[in-house]
């Protein structure tokens, strides 16, 4: 199973610069993409509080009793399992970057965070996908920026400034439509999208890219929701379409011996069925990033669905 696992990651941790020819001038916005939700959750830190953002009665249930709350968290709020490298090594190029400052602390320190605060820093992280990119030059990855949870607009100077320095020259401005072959020409690697006001007015930062949500632990409503807007009309730039489940109050109490994985990996088979039957382009019902929580699960079936999707264009080119 190793010997498969690394091959794999061989053949898909440069699947862009491998796309045929035909594909490389096309929009990114056009090709099948795989993303993470939540891409950092693998990282959350059990001993951590509970964020200011969470509803009051469950910040005074942490308070209380912090050794049975936060395990539940982490049962519920842990949506992938592997490192960030990992992730991008598998072939996932679109990244969903929840971002917070904890409350009353001095230093400017940003975590990402999910319910608690990660273990792992902005810094850290941003850091190790930058030197990702540094070897696999011809590969382009997709960063949203969200949540923001206790950051005021200091901070987000403070953060975007980061962000500039970190990746340099590789960021691809929003004034540019992202091909490959663009991309490759001016040796740009990221786009980033920043959720917030405090982007207003840098040109390297795009805005939010619309990421489709059902909002529901059944995955048959999950597709539905998925081709209502899919006939509505995909977008003229990035999107994503999520294919990651949620649960609520009342299935956590009515489920008390799940996890979110087992919710998951339980709902995959319909879900990837929907995957297979789905095409990118610049058609009306076409799609372009596809996102799941547990994305390496099933042995990256998931990430190689998604990439093959391309395959498709390529015949129709």
């Amino acid at each position: 199973m190793e010997d498969e696992q690394r091959l794999f990651l061989s053949s898909c941790s440069d699947w862009m610069s491998e796309l045929p020819s035909p594909l490389w001038d096309i929009p990114l916005w056009s090709l099948a993409i795989p993303g993470s939700h939540d891409t950092m959750t693998y990282c959350l830190d059990k001993q951590s509080t509970v964020l200011e953002s969470e509803p009051k009665v469950l910040r005074m249930l942490d308070k209380l009793l912090p050794c049975v709350v936060r395990p539940c968290i982490m049962k519920w709020a842990t949506t992938q399992e592997d490192i960030i490298s990992y992730q991008l090594d598998s072939g996932i190029r679109f990244l969903d970057l929840r971002i917070a400052h904890k409350t009353k602390d001095p230093d400017k320190v940003f975590y990402f965070a999910h319910g608690i605060y990660s273990l792992m820093t902005v810094k850290e992280a941003l850091t190790e996908i930058a030197h990702w990119l540094d070897r696999h030059t011809k590969e382009v990855v997709i960063i949203a920026f969200s949540a923001f949870d206790g950051m005021n607009q200091d901070q987000h100077k403070d953060l975007i400034q980061f962000l500039s320095a970190t990746f340099d020259n590789k960021i691809c401005p929003n004034s540019v439509t992202p091909s490959l072959c663009e991309c490759w020409n001016k040796k740009y690697q990221v786009i980033l999208s920043y959720d917030d006001s405090a982007a207003s007015g840098h040109e390297e930062l795009w805005s939010k890219f619309d990421y489709w949500w059902a909002d529901s632990s059944d995955p048959n409503r999950v597709i539905s929701y998925l081709e209502e807007r899919k006939q509505e009309g995909r977008p003229d730039v990035f999107f994503a379409a999520g294919l990651n489940l949620t649960e609520d109050a009342g299935y956590i109490l009515s489920h008390p011996w799940q996890s979110l994985k087992r919710m998951t990996l339980g709902s995959y088979s319909p879900l990837l069925d929907w995957v297979k039957q789905q095409s990118p382009g610049s058609g009306r019902t076409c799609i372009n990033i596809i996102c799941a929580d547990f994305v390496n699960a099933f042995s990256y079936e998931f990430t190689q669905m998604v990439i093959r999707l391309n395959e498709g264009l390529t015949s129709r080119s």
